[in-house]
């Protein structure tokens, strides 16, 4: 009875693919694949300093004949990108939230000097556990939505117009990037919460997290489960520039350099791997310059009833501005009014020196991971 009934299966998933339609099966295998892709791309750049493992993916694909597609990825943990820059990480966010009237860092190259002179060599690396814990998962789910919410979209806009031959506008990209965003900024907020305060803590600090589970423990026993989203508000707003821009610009320059061929940069109608590695970079450099401001405002927020805070946020008890703030409004007028337009930009240098290049990475290891997979639909599809 079994083998019958397999049998039946096997001839309706026949039929579905000679009329075209994927057999659930597949879609499923298909949205395990577009996850694993996203969830490596955001490996490449997140790798762990400490150890070393090889993941192996193993798919069947009933469709596809009876091929097996596996794949081999071995991470070197020390070549990660998102390691090696994870001491500008920490810089960036200690420059975010220190209190202005007890400066202890002054600039990239004095702040990592400082880190290195009062933590020592562990020092500059506090924090990026978690944020090597965070960000797969976040990763995977925002390209696969964004896959997801650029189908949705296009077939919204392709009934709308009546013409089944249109394509994503770079406007619709931008809606597309901006929800992939939100819901992968949601799904894991509150290891970006208790990341940014395990990032903060010094010695000098009162109270030490003593890793992500207690952090979040502990917020949730004296803070209640509200507060493993303070700034999400902020958060939110800067999604839609900053990962909507930069899945916009990264493919409206591939379109344009596609069909404009400038400089011999396009040979048969592809781009090598160091052109798409420009166009990320590019993306990358305007996405975090204009969502900068809330990125800020962010951190600060997610410092708020912080009971026995990090001495760098209360300033080792010499600090005069409030450090409450009711809501976002109320974090960026206090912020300009005691510290000026600049303070919205602070650590901005850091974070440059390490966004830009990691989000290049994982755009081209997506794609190139998707190939190897051997996923039909493309980022900009």
């Amino acid at each position: 009875m079994a083998s019958e009934t397999k049998i039946v299966n096997l001839a309706e998933e026949a039929k579905l693919a000679r009329e075209g339609v994927k057999a659930p099966s597949y879609a499923f295998t298909s949205i395990c694949k577009s996850l694993v892709a996203g969830g490596v791309a955001g490996g490449v750049t997140n790798t762990n300093v400490i150890s070393r493992k090889s993941f192996s993916f193993d798919f069947h694909v009933p469709l596809v004949s009876s091929d097996r597609i596996k794949v081999s990825e071995n991470f070197d943990a020390c070549c990660g990108s998102r390691t090696a820059v994870a001491p500008l990480e920490r810089l960036k966010i200690l420059l975010q939230v220190q209190n202005p009237h007890n400066i202890k860092y002054n600039g990239t190259i004095q702040g990592l000097k400082y880190i290195w002179r009062t933590e020592g060599f562990r020092g500059l690396f506090k924090g990026n556990g978690t944020n090597c814990a965070r960000i797969v998962p976040n990763s995977a789910v925002k390209f696969f939505s964004y896959e997801q919410a650029s189908k949705a979209i296009l077939h919204l806009y392709q009934q709308q117009t009546g013409n089944e031959d249109a394509r994503l506008t770079p406007v619709l990209r931008l809606g597309a990037g901006a929800c992939a965003g939100i819901i992968a900024m949601s799904a894991t907020y509150p290891m970006d919460m208790v990341r940014g305060r395990i990032t903060v803590q010094t010695e000098k600090s009162p109270y030490q997290y003593r890793g992500m589970f207690h952090a979040l423990s502990t917020v949730l026993r004296e803070e209640g489960p509200r507060a493993l989203y303070k700034g999400w508000l902020p958060s939110v707003i800067g999604v839609i520039p900053y990962v909507g821009l930069n899945f916009a610009v990264y493919e409206s320059l591939k379109d344009w350099l596609i069909k404009s061929k400038p400089f011999g940069l396009v040979q048969d109608s592809e781009l090598s791997v160091t052109t798409r590695l420009a166009c990320g970079a590019a993306a990358g450099t305007v996405g975090q310059t204009i969502a900068y401001p809330l990125d800020v405002i962010r951190r600060r927020m997610q410092m708020v009833g912080w009971n026995h805070a990090a001495s760098v946020v209360t300033g080792d008890g010499r600090g005069k501005v409030p450090l409450e703030y009711t809501g976002m409004v109320d974090a960026f007028r206090k912020t300009v009014r005691y510290e000026g337009f600049g303070a919205l930009y602070k650590g901005l240098v850091p974070n440059s020196v390490k966004v830009v290049p990691s989000i290049a990475i994982a755009f081209v290891s997506y794609e190139v991971v998707k190939d190897i997979l051997g996923v039909e639909i493309r980022i900009s599809d």
